[in-house]
């Protein structure tokens, strides 16, 4: 019996299960458009941005990170975050091929 999910589904279905897995929380969606509209901010003022506790919002960010969308960057004391123009690119790619795969004209 086959128990290692990648000996079972493909690379990309993985890949795309970490990404849905980064987006699944409003707080992580909220901290992408901060991003995007910002295009590089540092740790406070994203902890000012989202309405919840400091903490949290690391928590947060720690899971886009490990995801790879953002990427951040010493600068002092203080973390710069970005998203990682790459691993969106990609993430945008791998959700298009998939949704166009999802037919929802033949379900039931």
């Amino acid at each position: 019996m086959i128990s290692n999910k990648s000996e079972i589904f493909p690379a990309e279905q993985q890949q795309a299960a970490v990404y849905a897995k980064a987006i699944s929380h409003p707080a992580r969606i909220a901290i992408l458009r901060f991003l995007a509209e910002s295009k590089v901010c540092i740790t406070g003022d994203i902890t000012d941005a989202i309405p919840l506790g400091r903490t949290t919002v690391l928590q947060h960010l720690q899971v886009l990170k490990d995801s790879e969308l953002i990427t951040g960057d010493i600068d002092g004391k203080r973390v710069c975050y970005c998203i990682n123009s790459d691993r969106y690119d990609e993430m945008k790619q791998l959700f298009d091929e998939l949704l166009k795969k999802i037919n929802p004209i033949n379900c039931c």
